[in-house]
């Protein structure tokens, strides 16, 4: 499959996980790749067929930094943004500097990398952005609503970038995993307050370590990279893309299922008595 938008690739979140594999997958079919990550050991490593990954600290929480980042960058073909955290914990009793922390990193971070890398786009006349959501952004997941908040904005976010960029040439879609084996499952925040552990129990901790347990067993990030290369060779890509079968066949589920039904089973996936 050919790459219909260009070499020039730029990658947030890219020091593990979701956003490095990406990053790889591009630079081994002869990319050149900027990863960035507000940890990552700067260096450039170069693959066989000319592809380079070069490795470049940013905070994308940092508007500024990020818009001056994007503007000295040569060019920007394709962009996947990758970078994210997760919150966990009862919606009531969450703290606010939780949650704000969430919104900040997920999806303000989010955006102060897509508006200067659309603007960029936009001018040139083509160009392909890539979000990576999760299914919890069209399923919300209980005690994960911060989490799940954050990635439905960004599937919004993404509806509405499609319509507005389409006359200059430039796609939008977001990639939606599933349960996937990565270190943002130890990196996880959760809320232990004390208003949250009296009413909940033991409750948020049983959920929580279910869902550390599913992801675990999840598929390996290289799956949502093979997703983000497809895209990338799609001329017109769809609007959002589900990791895997079974997460393909929920979302068509979803569609014809009453709400109460939804809300039965994730209740009893994710709330243990």
């Amino acid at each position: 499959m050919d790459n219909k938008y260009g070499k020039n690739i730029f990658v947030t979140g890219a020091s593990s996980g979701i956003g490095k594999a990406c990053a790889l997958k591009f630079a081994k079919n002869g990319c050149q790749v900027v990863g960035v990550s507000r940890t990552i050991d700067e260096a450039t490593e170069t693959f066989p067929g000319g592809g380079t990954f070069a490795r470049k600290r940013l905070d994308i929480t940092n508007e500024a930094a990020a818009k001056d980042f994007i503007e000295s960058l040569p060019d920007i073909d394709i962009a996947i943004l990758c970078a994210g955290m997760g919150v966990a914990g009862p919606a009531e009793s969450t703290p606010m500097e939780l949650t704000r922390r969430q919104m900040e990193v997920n999806y303000f971070g989010t955006l102060n990398v897509a508006g200067p890398v659309l603007k960029r786009m936009r001018e040139k006349g083509r160009g392909l952005l890539i979000i990576i959501g999760s299914i919890a952004g069209r399923v919300p997941i209980p005690m994960q609503s911060q989490y799940s908040s954050s990635k439905y904005a960004l599937e919004a976010y993404v509806d509405a970038v499609r319509m507005e960029m389409k006359r200059f040439g430039v796609k939008a879609t977001i990639i939606e995993p599933g349960d996937t084996k990565t270190g943002f499952t130890d990196a996880r925040v959760t809320d232990e307050s004390e208003g949250g552990t009296e009413a909940y129990g033991s409750v948020v901790r049983k959920s929580v370590a279910k869902m550390a347990l599913d992801e675990q067993k999840g598929r390996g990030p290289e799956s949502v990279a093979k997703v983000a290369w497809k895209l990338a060779c799609k001329s017109d890509p769809p609007a959002r893309v589900p990791v895997g079968f079974e997460y393909k066949a929920l979302m068509q589920l979803l569609r014809i299922m009453p709400d109460r039904a939804k809300e039965a089973i994730l209740s009893k996936m994710y709330l243990p008595k």
